[in-house]
């Protein structure tokens, strides 16, 4: 089977399908087997240029995606490690330019990084996952940049990208419900899990937390390891003001164009990575900030469809967001922008979702009660963990929304033609649920990220 997203022609894609036969897919939280693997290739980790550490709920993609935009501003060249990808496995490597954008990292090279950690590993237990990221940092530590923005894969603690022993900076960013079989299902003993990426002296970035009961575990984790810290609402904020994002830290207050990520939530994501960005080290200038802010871009997170094959199945005129959220709290935030998108131009509102069976589907729904006209539920191709969308659809009722199941997305966009007002406006349609189905989405649209 090839990986979804790639085709046979892909040398990279090949050598990963043969991992995905001989190692488990799943999550096994332990560093015995990286750190044993890393040693095997002279422990790349530690050869890495400044690492901008990032873990959290939700965000994490999103604060990453700041980091970059800043950095490239200010003519900075960045790796960029994320996870994980919605269309094609090179999307979660991405190599720092000098004075430019960064480039998906080449399938050659890839390729021959997953042959070589493939070889040093020898054939003993791993997750494919570990081996993923130790080809991150062969990658990383083999090519020269300015600084190095990795994402943690699950949890913090015992992620494989914990090996990472000194930070420039560790970021926290917001903490909810999720993952609890493995992170524990309190949101204080999954701020516990996160916090396990901070360092001993090394500064720490906290993002906006919703809940109390994490931020008290980050802060009290934080100063336990004598960590300089910096806490979104105390040490630097963002709010908009006039149309223009206002953020103040201790080292002044930058009046900026609002995000390129739509949704008020991106205020705070902006802000915590700003700060990060001069936590580890680096010059942030306002011009750079406002290069930033109008450049960013994170694909399939409140991303609009503007163009690309499925939009003949949509209806005229029809709006069309794709969201990978996935949890309750990723629910309220994308509810809330699609609230705030009615306020400003009102359109019938529908939802196409494929959800995966390790989240909380009732927990997602909730968030857009009152704002739905209806919900199709679909399934996930290639998912062994898929939510049959008949269930989804009854976890949906639950939520107290209108449900239905179908079997393609293309069908739903067909099926919420026959249900529109011909007399009314043209709908406003939010594609989501899981990664998973936006990198399906976007596969079938021919409209990959790059």
């Amino acid at each position: 089977m090839i990986p979804r997203g790639q085709t046979a022609v892909s040398e990279a894609a090949q050598e990963i399908d043969k991992l995905m036969g001989l190692h488990p897919k799943g999550f096994d939280l332990s560093l015995d087997r990286i750190t044993r693997l890393l040693d095997q290739l002279g422990n790349p980790h530690r050869k890495l240029p400044p690492v901008i550490h990032v873990a959290g709920t939700n965000g994490k993609g999103s604060v990453t995606a700041f980091c970059r935009a800043l950095l490239e501003a200010g003519g900075y060249s960045a790796h960029v490690h994320t996870s994980p990808h919605l269309v094609n496995w090179h999307e979660r490597y991405r190599i720092g330019v000098k004075g430019g954008r960064g480039q998906l990292v080449d399938d050659a090279v890839f390729a021959d990084a997953l042959r070589r950690v493939a070889d040093a590993n020898a054939g003993q237990h791993i997750t494919v996952f570990e081996i993923l990221t130790a080809v991150t940092f062969i990658l990383f530590s083999e090519q020269p940049a300015d600084a190095a923005i990795i994402e943690v894969g699950l949890g913090g603690r015992f992620d494989a990208t914990n090996v990472i022993s000194d930070p420039a900076v560790s970021v926290i960013m917001p903490i909810s419900l999720d993952h609890q079989p493995y992170l524990g299902d309190r949101v204080e003993l999954i701020a516990a899990e996160k916090a396990g990426i901070m360092k001993p002296g090394l500064p720490v970035v906290i993002g906006h937390q919703e809940y109390d009961a994490a931020l008290d575990v980050l802060m009290s984790t934080a100063e336990r390891l004598h960590c300089p810290s910096a806490v979104f609402g105390q040490d630097f904020m963002a709010h908009e003001e006039y149309g223009r994002l206002v953020y103040q830290d201790e080292f002044g207050l930058a009046d900026l164009p609002l995000p390129r990520l739509p949704g008020r939530h991106q205020y705070a994501n902006a802000a915590a990575a700003i700060r990060a960005v001069k936590a580890a080290g680096f010059t942030v200038t306002e011009t750079m900030m406002e290069k930033a802010m109008n450049s960013v871009e994170w694909p399939g997170r409140l991303q609009r469809l503007g163009e690309g094959r499925l939009l003949q199945h949509a209806p005229a005129g029809a709006e069309i967001w794709i969201d990978g959220g996935h949890n309750p709290g990723a629910g309220e935030v994308i509810a809330e922008a699609m609230a705030n998108f009615e306020e400003r131009q009102s359109r019938p509102l529908f939802l196409i979702i494929g959800m995966i069976n390790t989240k909380d589907p009732v927990g997602y729904f909730k968030a857009f009660a009152g704002l739905v006209e209806k919900v199709f539920c679909v399934p996930i191709r290639n998912s062994d963990a898929m939510i049959d969308p008949v269930i989804l659809s009854n976890a949906a009722y639950d939520a107290g929304l209108v449900a239905e199941p179908m079997s393609t997305v293309g069908d739903a966009l067909e099926a919420i033609k026959a249900v529109l007002d011909p007399e009314g406006l043209p709908p406003r349609i939010l594609v989501g649920g899981s990664l998973y189905l936006v990198g399906d989405v976007l596969s079938d649209n021919g409209t990959p990220p790059k």
